[in-house]
């Protein structure tokens, strides 16, 4: 019985690793790990070499339903269902791999940063489970995007087929259009 406990504390210290490295706030890692708080500052602290972020976490379907938000959001969730179906695995070893894979998808897209951090992830998991926010197909590209539950969906068109007239003008953007010129 003692053997059994060692090894479920290891697979616990494992998932916490796993998510303080990919830049998990304190709050979810006390809820997806039986670990202490205190031995998850302590982890957290030796990985990381700093404290904790302290505050509220964000809170808000709003937040993915914006334009790079959504579709990084949606490229997640369609990630995540596709495990929960079809690899057998669910809980928080789904959310570690399918942010994994998320961050390989963006990272193989030229000049693409992550928009979309694992707890915003872990929170869109939630707000999915709660039926607060539910995908959508796109009636132009058939692709699914992240959408809130209640709202109307005959219609809707993702933020790729027909993005807003500022998509994409950042500062970065522009520097690297400036650097571009200059060369």
């Amino acid at each position: 019985m003692a053997i059994k406990t060692v090894v479920g504390e290891a697979q616990q210290v494992k998932i916490a690793i796993d998510l303080i490295e990919m830049g998990a706030r304190l709050q979810l890692l006390q809820e997806e790990t039986s670990l202490s708080r205190e031995r998850l500052l302590r982890l957290y602290k030796e990985i990381k070499g700093e404290s904790p972020s302290k505050g509220m976490l964000p809170y808000s379907t709003d937040w993915f339903i914006s334009w790079q938000p959504n579709i990084h959001s949606s490229l997640f969730m369609d990630i995540y269902q596709f495990l929960i179906k079809n690899a057998g695995i669910d809980g928080v070893h789904a959310l570690v791999t399918a942010y994994r894979l998320y961050l390989d998808q963006v990272q193989g897209i030229e000049g693409a940063e992550a928009v979309l951090s694992i707890t915003r992830a872990w929170f869109l998991i939630r707000f999915f489970n709660a039926q607060m926010m539910e995908l959508v197909p796109c009636k132009k590209c058939g692709g699914h995007f992240v959408s809130h539950t209640e709202d109307l969906h005959d219609d809707f068109v993702c933020g790729i087929c027909h993005p807003p007239a500022r998509a994409g003008k950042t500062r970065a953007a522009k520097q690297a259009a400036i650097q571009a010129l200059a060369a």
